[in-house]
């Protein structure tokens, strides 16, 4: 069995503040450049320590952890520095994540400005020297603030200061003992496909063009998409998230989200003058029609979904007095319309396949007459992720579905990951992974919910193979290659 990562203690105070608090093996070095430890034969290391705050917003006892390790003409990555920093502030410490710089002697005046001027957050004497032997990347650095720019070392204060960073220290101990147990050699798998689909990219390109056509302002009701990381990023670049159409000035230009809008708040934007772009994924366009051509033929429509999705909202709202929303099965066994030989069925476009069948049969059972679409409402992408997690899940100890909470379809994709009988986390980001969930797993599935872009799986694999040894195999159940236009007014 590997060994587990080792914890590296430069002074004894720091040893002594570890090792009764911390079950993973602490080594106590020695301090100062000449110092190393032999971590190719140990295998991921991580530094525990005190050092000094390179900017004032740091205090004593505040933790850092080293996104990258720098010394002179040197900079080591620390990949899985983001599960460390997430396992701290999970923990209620008060963490920051970013560079750490190793100097080979105390550092003071004018040469702490000019550190503090490369970006880096504090400053020690030893990690970079600790961890020069590390497998390529396999190196978390955590340290404990002692001194800070306006409160440096040798001053009034300071064995308090000392004191009081050591006690972070070894209250960071249990966030250690998980990232030990958590290294290890182990194999990811892909699923393909996995993160953006084409209704998704095409609003996404909506906003980008609508900026770029009409400039910042753009205002966008609601989340374009149901990703955080994407909605921070276009607000970055002048978009404007609104919840309703009140709050967008008169004659501005507003694009409405991927999940589409109640007729009412169109007319809503023609009252104020707005000059839309409708971002409504095609395929979510498609259910809307169906559920106006089922309510002119005076059908009650059975809409199979969540209530208080947004693609719910507005799908219900083409024709509220026709449409009833049926969330599982247990509800439809419920169900009791005006009519039962006119009735009709569609589906929000963002739930899993055997979800909406299990609901669809016991309103087929019960309703003869039923008519659902000419076309099954499930979006492409949703059918397609699914299949691909529940393979890779059938093979993995655990599954991570990348996305957002309020992502339907990413929510879904976990759910059928777990159904496979695997543990099944969804998290927004790599941060948000538990090192416990790590710990004794040899293969990792992971995939990524429609709306989450491509680069969050990247930032995971990288984080992972901070860990240990690490194998991507990528899997694929089919290729996509659905393309949606953009509206007029953008394209």
């Amino acid at each position: 069995m590997a060994r587990p990562g080792t914890v590296c203690a430069p002074l004894l105070s720091e040893w002594a503040a570890l090792r009764g608090a911390a079950a993973a093996p602490v080594v106590h070095t020695g301090r100062g450049p000449r110092r190393r430890y032999d971590a190719a034969a140990a295998g991921p290391v991580a530094v525990a320590g005190v050092a000094g705050a390179l900017t004032t917003e740091l205090r004593p006892g505040d933790l850092v952890v080293a996104s990258e390790i720098r010394r002179s003409g040197t900079e080591l990555p620390s990949p899985a520095a983001v599960l460390l920093h997430g396992e701290l502030l999970r923990s209620g410490l008060p963490a920051r994540l970013g560079p750490v710089y190793s100097a080979e002697r105390v550092v003071t005046g004018r040469a702490r400005a000019e550190l503090a001027e490369s970006g880096a957050l504090a400053v020690d004497t030893e990690t970079a020297f600790l961890v020069a032997d590390a497998p390529d990347g396999q190196a978390v650095a955590l340290r404990a603030i002692v001194d800070t720019p306006d409160a440096p070392l040798l001053r009034p204060g300071t064995m308090w200061r000392g004191i009081r960073a050591l006690r972070s220290l070894r209250a960071a101990a249990p966030a250690l003992d998980r990232w030990s147990a958590a290294t290890g050699e182990r194999e990811m798998l892909l699923a393909g496909p996995r993160s953006f689909c084409a209704g998704v990219e095409r609003a996404i390109e909506i906003v980008e063009q609508a900026l770029l056509r009409f400039g910042a302002p753009v205002y966008v009701r609601r989340q374009i998409v149901h990703n955080s990381h994407v909605v921070r990023e276009l607000a970055g670049r002048g978009a404007v998230f609104v919840e309703e159409l009140d709050h967008v000035p008169e004659g501005a230009v507003v694009v409405f989200a991927a999940h589409g809008v109640p007729p009412d708040v169109r007319r809503q934007a023609e009252r104020r003058r707005l000059r839309v772009v409708d971002g409504t994924c095609p395929l979510v366009s498609k259910v809307h029609a169906e559920v106006r051509t089922f309510a002119a033929a005076d059908k009650t429509v059975f809409l199979i979904g969540h209530a208080d999705h947004e693609e719910v909202v507005g799908t219900r709202g083409e024709a509220p007095g026709n449409v009833i929303v049926v969330a599982d099965p247990e509800a439809a066994a419920r169900v009791s319309p005006p009519d039962p030989d006119r009735v009709a069925y569609v589906t929000q476009t963002t739930l899993a396949v055997a979800e909406v069948e299990a609901t669809a049969d016991v309103l087929r059972q019960r309703f003869p007459a039923l008519s659902g679409p000419r076309k099954d409402d499930i979006c492409y992408a949703t059918t397609n992720r699914q299949e691909a997690v529940r393979a890779v899940a059938r093979e993995s100890d655990l599954v991570l579905v990348l996305g957002s909470r309020n992502s339907s379809n990413s929510l879904r994709l976990a759910e059928v990951a777990a159904a496979e009988g695997v543990a099944a986390h969804l998290v927004e980001d790599a941060g948000e992974v538990e090192l416990d969930w790590l710990a004794g797993t040899r293969r990792i599935g992971v995939t990524a919910g429609a709306s989450a872009p491509p680069y969050l799986v990247d930032d995971l694999v990288e984080a992972l193979s901070g860990l240990g040894a690490l194998r991507v195999r990528r899997t694929s159940v089919t290729e996509e290659s659905v393309r949606f236009n953009l509206p007029r007014e953008v394209s």
